[in-house]
């Protein structure tokens, strides 16, 4: 046991090893660089690695990368997997709210003390590196040491940006998966959608199965050339899987999914009606349609792993799926008023949660608190959301690149929707269910996983006081 384990101040010495670990340097903090193995070196990072003992080697590992659905998609994987009787590592960036977030096993993030812990038997291999690694690459190998050290049986990793480059790309996976793919990050991974998608497919290997999303045809050119390159066999959803919905409530949704050769027995049930044949039925409570080409994106994915070896039960997928938790993404926090939180962050979500909005809520009025990213396309996200909008309220986050909430309504004004500003988040949640209250509409909170996660930290806080409190 070493001096930090000692103290019983925990929390403090955890938050000082963050501020340590955000001393390197953090391409995601920075907002102009050149995404390129000069700064992204996965030579370093397997420097390192080889280093902590090649942990990242230690366990099977399925590899997920993609615009938008990976993190969803990835939590849906890892808890089929650990529905299946595994124990499952799972690595996933941004967090939502705490950063041990991104370090799982078995649905349990790592503990802050086994965080510093393993920050401080890291950090003198750190100086032997002949360049210093950035700060993705640490936490990387940090998930991989903590797997290897809790003998996981596999590790669901999700990429931190692009693929070719990322940090993770150093696995050698039993399955490649990538999910939908869309314009995001334009200044780093390129400015087309194929340019995207060849950053994107990076993280097919050799002679390794990958499975794809339904995609662009202009992305999906791509991905099925680089496959077919590397001898990657590749499985495509919509094709080799196909799927279809049954029913969807506020509580979850159902959907039919059946092989491509299983269509004659779909085609029956089709066109004569009767019982949804046995075994195709599949339950989720994430909410959207998008949220069912990620549900089979995650099957295809498994029945891949299956194939290769891993022992992934039936059971295991229903019981996984049904029991995914993956807080952000179309959330229902509270129903009077009705308050939504969604991490929609670029145009392809925000048409994602638009027609989310219509299909569980077809009748009501939306009041929107909205705040994103500078960087960000948000012309694009309110060309989607605003005509969908009653009203918005626009705030900003205290991270440095949030954009400034009088400049976001000023931009809501020009397409027509009335806006006001209000910082920080908590008021401005506030005036919304004010809103809401005297005009029976929703409260949707979107536009950046900062906005989601802070709507959500305040909502939490405030449902843990006394109903009462104040009023004696």
């Amino acid at each position: 046991m070493n001096q930090y384990t000692q103290k019983t101040d925990i929390n403090a010495i955890y938050q000082a090893t963050l501020d340590y670990l955000y001393t390197f340097v953090d391409y995601s903090l920075t907002r102009n660089f050149q995404y390129s193995p000069e700064k992204f070196n996965l030579l370093r990072m397997e420097e390192l690695l080889g280093l902590l003992g090649n942990p990242h080697l230690a366990c099977p590992v399925i590899h997920i990368a993609g615009t938008k659905g990976k993190g969803s998609t990835a939590a849906m994987i890892a808890n089929a997997l650990v529905c299946s009787g595994l124990r499952v590592g799972f690595y996933t960036s941004p967090h939502l709210q705490e950063f041990n977030e991104r370090i799982q096993v078995d649905g349990n993030a790592i503990s802050e003390r086994a965080f510093v812990e393993l920050v401080e038997e890291v950090k003198p291999i750190l100086g032997k590196l002949e360049q210093p690694p950035t700060f993705f690459e640490i936490v990387t190998a940090l998930a991989f040491l903590y797997f290897a050290r809790q003998k996981t049986d596999a590790a669901v990793i999700e990429v931190g940006l692009g693929g070719r480059l990322d940090s993770t790309n150093v696995v050698q996976p039993l399955v490649s998966v990538i999910t939908s793919l869309s314009m995001d990050h334009m200044a780093v991974l390129g400015d087309t959608l194929p340019k995207i998608a060849y950053e994107k497919a990076g993280i097919i290997k050799p002679g390794r199965p990958v499975v794809s999303a339904p995609q662009l045809d202009e992305a999906a050119q791509v991905l099925e050339k680089v496959a077919a390159e590397r001898g990657a066999a590749l499985t495509v959803v919509g094709q080799d899987y196909r799927f279809t919905a049954l029913k969807h409530g506020l509580e979850g949704q159902s959907f039919l999914l059946w092989r491509g050769d299983e269509q004659s027995q779909i085609d029956a049930y089709l066109d004569g009606g009767g019982e949804i044949p046995a075994g195709h039925q599949y339950d989720i409570p994430l909410l959207g349609y998008h949220q069912i080409q990620n549900a089979v994106t995650a099957y295809a994915a498994l029945q891949a792993a299956r194939e290769a070896g891993l022992p992934v039960s039936d059971q295991g997928i229903r019981a996984g799926f049904r029991s995914t938790v993956w807080p952000g993404r179309f959330e229902i926090l509270q129903r009077e008023p009705l308050l939504v939180i969604d991490s929609a962050h670029n145009r392809d979500s925000a048409l994602r949660l638009r027609l989310t909005l219509d299909d569980y809520l077809p009748a009501k009025d939306v009041i929107l608190v909205f705040g994103a990213s500078e960087d960000k396309d948000i012309s694009g996200m309110f060309s989607e959301l605003l005509p969908r909008v009653k009203r918005m309220v626009a705030t900003q986050s205290v991270h440095p690149r949030a954009a400034n909430a009088e400049n976001l309504t000023m931009l809501a004004h020009r397409y027509g929707t009335p806006a006001r500003a209000v910082v920080p988040v908590e008021n401005a949640l506030d005036l919304a269910l004010d809103i809401a209250k005297r005009e029976d509409a929703a409260v949707v909170a979107a536009g950046s996983l900062f906005i989601a996660a802070a709507v959500r930290t305040v909502w939490q806080e405030r449902a843990k006081q006394p109903r009462n409190a104040g009023n004696g």
